[in-house]
């Protein structure tokens, strides 16, 4: 055989992220990674160091042999194989220019390519491009599971040949790795070389770059199975995104809780919109795992629960692993505690309903005796919508304990975004899977899984109870007719902003000239009142991200200022950009 792998490798006092290729057995040649991935969640070089091109030294192994290290490449048995590593596919001068030049019949590429929406159509193109520009077969092999907490990588390998995509993975697999394979006709892919009129082959110097190694290599014929990425029918569904939204979250949960020895999930379940989400998506993750991987082999990797059902169906899974409870206190409504009830019934959950307003008004009682004076909603509604959320707390990180289970906080990314969220009230938990995914694009995915559904499995009706309702906190007493978007703004507004202030970087008097093309039924003067909320609440609220828990990443809007978004908690709070957002807007009156 001829085997890949990789591993870090500690040279002459510098750490490289490396490739070994072994023959039969025996280690031949370490190819060194040239470009290391330093944004967004990589962090790559604060480790490893990029290797120079052009340049191979020797590296001394433990037991004294010396192995070839650098931008190294090879000849297996007449087989000519160089390497790509991850990123270095990703930029612009790419390896592969320089190793077609030496008549390469094979890259390899190992990846740990984290998922993000539409970024398999990037690798597509550079798997594709690459071995058809320059003349090669072209093998992608990336990371598959939940592998560190935050990061979700979703496999995918990928096999091109002279252009075409001849061989494509499955996505977001439970198992543990999935093997994709095929035929490549080495002699299609030299002669392609040998008829393009710019490749011109670099005679010189290559001998010093070249590690030799004997392989009798196998003599197939070709392969007439048609392996194409189509086939998957959900890879080429119209809801791509809400696919690969609960595909995502799904491998995640389930990776996360057998990784973390978690005994279960437990969720503070509102009945409101984000909440219901984070329901569904621990119950279908069982699901899922159910109908890929069958029965014993969820019972083989979830093996350390205490309470296991013998014979487990997905109900019997989520009843086991899942309890939800509905915190009431007298600002709670009928609506939303029979929406709770409707939705855990629905996935099978185990309900539980708290009263806790005997808790929130003895907190009520012990402040107004301190103060010597009565709390009110004209003088303290912020305090008194906080103190609510906050008695929630207490009781469902009891629950969590006692069945030494993971509780998931269940704020939205738009949340997040300016704060709207009470630390040690619904942002408790270990794990937040939604913190990554904008609350527009939320209600629209639960609205399809209510009414559609992923492809291979079932919509969730039950839904209905919590789509028909307009997002709340439920803080305030009912004839205030509290909602999340009349406290804040429009919540798809809220994301186009969040988009062009964070994402883009841009100005406040940018984000509102884009804002007013991009929502031009709107008013200037409303605009103007929404850009400037978003910026000051973004500042205000930076504290709060710097305590969420973990979350998942799922595109490049994420807000986690650990691994992505690094903002200062004390600033100037846009006060000049802002006074230059008001002059421009008074100009338009």
């Amino acid at each position: 055989m001829v085997v890949s792998f990789g591993l870090p490798i500690f040279h002459q006092n510098g750490l490289f992220n490396c490739a070994a290729l072994a023959v039969d057995g025996k280690l031949v040649g370490l190819a060194a990674k040239r470009f290391l991935a330093g944004d967004g969640i990589h962090y790559e070089p604060r480790w490893f160091k990029a290797w120079p091109s052009g340049v191979r030294d020797e590296f001394v192994a433990s037991d004294g042999a010396t192995i070839p290290i650098g931008d190294i490449h090879y000849d297996i048995g007449g087989v000519q194989i160089g390497f790509e590593i991850c990123e270095d596919a990703w930029v612009a001068n790419r390896p592969g220019a320089t190793l077609a030049l030496h008549g390469i019949d094979l890259i390899l590429n190992p990846s740990a390519s984290h998922f993000a929406f539409g970024k398999l159509e990037v690798r597509k193109r550079f798997v594709l491009e690459g071995s058809r520009a320059f003349g090669v077969s072209y093998v992608y092999a990336n990371l598959l599971g939940n592998e560190a907490g935050r990061a979700i990588y979703d496999g995918g390998a990928l096999i091109a040949s002279g252009g075409k995509l001849i061989a494509s993975g499955p996505r977001f697999s439970f198992a543990d790795f999935k093997l994709t394979n095929a035929v490549i006709d080495v002699d299609a892919t030299r002669m392609s070389q040998a008829r393009t009129s710019s490749f011109k082959p670099d005679l010189a110097g290559d001998n010093k770059l070249r590690i030799s190694a004997p392989f009798n290599w196998p003599q197939v014929g070709p392969d007439q199975k048609a392996k194409s990425i189509a086939a998957l029918t959900w890879e080429a569904s119209p809801n791509l995104k809400e696919e690969e939204f609960l595909r995502a979250e799904a491998l995640a949960l389930f990776d996360y809780l057998r990784k973390s020895h978690s005994q279960g999930f437990v969720v503070s379940l509102s009945g409101g919109a984000d909440s219901a989400a984070v329901t569904c998506l621990v119950s279908l993750s069982l699901e899922m795992a159910l109908a890929e991987l069958g029965m014993d082999t969820v019972k083989n990797k979830l093996a350390y629960l205490r309470q296991l059902p013998e014979k487990p169906t997905p109900k019997t899974l989520t009843t086991a692993l899942l309890t939800t409870a509905y915190q009431a206190t007298a600002n709670s409504g009928e609506v939303t505690r029979s929406a709770a009830r409707t939705i855990a019934e629905a996935v099978g959950a185990t309900h539980l309903e708290l009263d806790v307003e005997a808790i929130h008004q003895g907190y009520l009682r012990a402040i107004e005796a301190a103060l010597g004076r009565k709390l009110d909603w004209q003088r303290d509604d912020l305090a008194l919508q906080n103190i609510q959320a906050r008695v929630r707390s207490p009781g469902i990180w009891l629950i969590a304990n006692l069945n030494n289970a993971l509780l998931l906080s269940t704020s939205n990314r738009s949340e997040a975004a300016v704060g709207y969220a009470t630390m040690d009230g619904d942002t408790s938990g270990g794990l937040s899977p939604i913190a990554g995914i904008d609350k527009a694009f939320l209600r629209h995915w639960l609205r399809w899984l209510e009414t559609k559904g992923p492809e291979g499995l079932h919509p969730i009706p039950a839904l209905a109870v919590v789509n028909q309702q307009a997002p709340t906190a439920e803080l305030r007493p009912a004839d205030r007719h509290q909602t999340d978007e009349d406290d804040l703004m429009p919540y798809d507004v809220l994301d186009a902003i969040e988009r062009a202030a964070i994402r883009d970087k841009n100005s406040p008097a940018d984000v509102f000239e884009l804002i007013r093309v991009q929502f031009s039924n709107l008013p200037l003067q409303q605009i103007g009142i929404w850009v400037e909320r978003f910026f000051k609440l973004w500042c205000r609220n930076q504290w709060k991200r710097e305590r969420y828990a973990p979350s998942f990443h799922l595109d490049d809007e994420n807000l986690d200022p650990k691994t992505w978004c690094r903002f200062p908690i004390l600033s100037g709070g846009f006060e000049i950009e802002l006074a230059e957002l008001r002059a421009l807007i008074a100009k338009m009156k």
